[in-house]
């Protein structure tokens, strides 16, 4: 259980110390998040981190002596350390010691509720566990095997266990690419739909973006990851077409490379969608940072950039010098609704840029085309006359050849020429 923390961050020569801080209070949300309370925070200044302890010996007897003071049950550094620095670390200050990654794995695991997410996160957690079994069997691997034996007791434990994991880790590879192929399914069952993925830093706003696009009621609150899973709902304004907005999971700084692989399957939303809007936190004294790794996380997808509007959220809370200073990029409040007009017209553009709105007129007798034309373009509007039916639609470039001979201004210009 998460209870009295003590946050601990390493200053290295590429790193200020203020920026070092702006780090360590982000590790403290995560505490937070994970539903402990950070009694104090201890920054190391080195040029390298220590093999053996990551911080130092001296600084280690220094934690134990806060660790006491404070009553802190558990210790949290900022980076990842490796099972013998956690090991030594532990039997310095005596307390457990848990670094980013496995924090991060403990609020996945807590907020996971899907069964895509709830596999995602026990693969991640079984990845990571799995080099680190060593720990948890060093009291056996002491033991002697017997005379003659090639191997002792602890090693035979050991090699059991990590086969049992290996199993584990197998069946859950293979229960994700099941989920991933009816995700698949689900995703050719709207292709007719315009699909807008919403991506960006944990806590930049995103859920609360959907819920002022969809009217829905996604869960937006102030604590990083609140969203793990997926979620796709129609946008609740007028559109050129029909339009799916998806929220997504958030990026992190240091996110574990297992989860990364992990929730590659979810983020793969970003992927196939035809337009993704990168939603930043402009007010954040750190957004250039959370939009480079945003940045970073879609090249990694393989997203292009083309496809990527720059969305700068909580405007209402920007100071009067913020200029986000890129093309194209929009600011907006989700909470308070302004610019998203500015938004959605954006959008718009982008829907309309796949093809062409036209004004068709199909005879009654043509019904075949009329329902190509429900089956291959967006109808907006359709008036019975007595020759036929006059469509107002939407049609994608490729489609638009089919139904050039229906256009009712040719069909005009032609009876006016006759």
């Amino acid at each position: 259980m998460i209870d009295k923390v003590i946050a601990a961050g390493l200053v290295l020569p590429d790193l200020t110390r203020t920026v070092a801080e702006e780090h360590l209070e982000e590790l403290t949300k995560l505490i937070e998040t994970a539903g402990g309370s950070v009694v104090d925070r201890v920054f190391a200044k080195r040029q390298r981190p220590d093999p053996a302890t990551f911080f130092g010996s001296g600084k280690a007897e220094q934690m134990k002596s806060k660790a006491e003071r404070e009553g802190a049950t558990l210790v949290v550094f900022d980076d990842d350390l490796s099972p013998a620095q956690v090991r030594n670390l532990e039997k310095i200050i005596g307390i457990p010691v848990m670094d980013r990654s496995a924090l991060i794995l403990e609020i996945f695991a807590g907020r996971a509720r899907s069964r895509e997410s709830r596999t995602q996160v026990e693969l991640a957690q079984l990845e990571y566990m799995l080099p680190r079994l060593t720990r948890q069997w060093s009291h056996l691997s002491r033991q002697a095997g017997g005379a003659g034996a090639k191997r002792g007791v602890g090693e035979t434990q050991l090699e059991m266990d990590r086969r049992i994991v290996r199993t584990r880790i197998s069946r859950l590879k293979t229960d994700l690419a099941k989920i991933e192929q009816t995700r698949e399914t689900q995703r050719k069952s709207r292709t007719a739909a315009f699909t807008v993925a919403l991506v960006g830093y944990t806590n930049a706003g995103k859920s609360t973006l959907f819920n002022r696009l969809t009217h829905g009621d996604a869960v937006a609150i102030d604590k990083l990851f609140a969203t793990l899973d997926a979620k796709s709902q129609r946008a609740a304004f007028e559109m050129p077409r029909e339009t799916v907005i998806i929220d997504t999971v958030g990026f992190i700084r240091k996110l574990p490379h297992h989860l990364v692989a992990s929730f590659r399957s979810t983020m793969e939303e970003a992927v196939s969608a035809d337009l993704v809007l990168h939603v930043i936190d402009g007010s954040h004294p750190q957004f250039h940072e959370q939009r480079e790794i945003g940045e970073q996380v879609l090249d990694d997808l393989g997203v292009d950039r083309e496809r990527v509007i720059e969305v700068y959220n909580k405007v209402d809370q920007f100071d009067d010098h913020f200029m986000p200073r890129r093309e194209a990029s929009i600011a907006v409040s989700a909470l308070t609704g302004e610019g998203i007009d500015r938004l959605i017209a954006a959008v718009s553009v982008r829907e309309r840029a796949d093809g062409e709105m036209m004004r068709l007129h199909v005879p009654h007798e043509d019904s075949r085309m009329a329902a190509k034309l429900h089956e291959l373009a967006e109808v907006y509007e359709q008036t019975v006359t007595e020759q036929g039916t006059i469509f107002r639609v939407w049609v994608p470039h490729h489609a638009v050849h089919l139904f050039e001979p229906y256009s009712a201004e040719q069909l005009l210009e032609s009876a006016r020429l006759k």
